[in-house]
């Protein structure tokens, strides 16, 4: 079982990669299947990874919009159809970069 750490450090992977191959612009993004699977794929990657964390650790940081994190993953896993591209670019234009920099705090305060 992987432990709090490892969940967050996963989490931190997964904004990383979004970040390297996302391109900047909404448009090359509603026309890139490939973009929009592998956003996709990694916010499941995030929304699991979230929702493996202990309900203590989740509720000592309500900063962070946890249980918003892990609806979206049962969306994108089990809603797929139902997808709104605009909201998964507004997650990655506006809630990954404040997400990154909480879990980069978090993390540096306990080593």
């Amino acid at each position: 079982m992987r432990d709090t750490r490892e969940r967050l450090l996963d989490i931190l992977e997964a904004i990383g990669k979004i970040e390297q191959r996302v391109s900047r612009d909404l448009d090359v993004f509603a026309d890139d299947e490939m973009q929009q699977v592998w956003v996709i794929h990694h916010l499941q990657i995030i929304g699991e990874a979230a929702y493996g964390l202990s309900q203590q650790f989740r509720a000592s940081h309500p900063h962070i919009p946890w249980e918003q994190i892990i609806g979206m993953r049962h969306v994108l896993v089990h809603g797929y159809f139902e997808i709104d591209l605009d909201i998964v670019w507004a997650v990655v234009e506006k809630d990954l970069p404040p997400l990154k920099a909480n879990l980069q705090a978090i993390l540096s305060s306990t080593k």
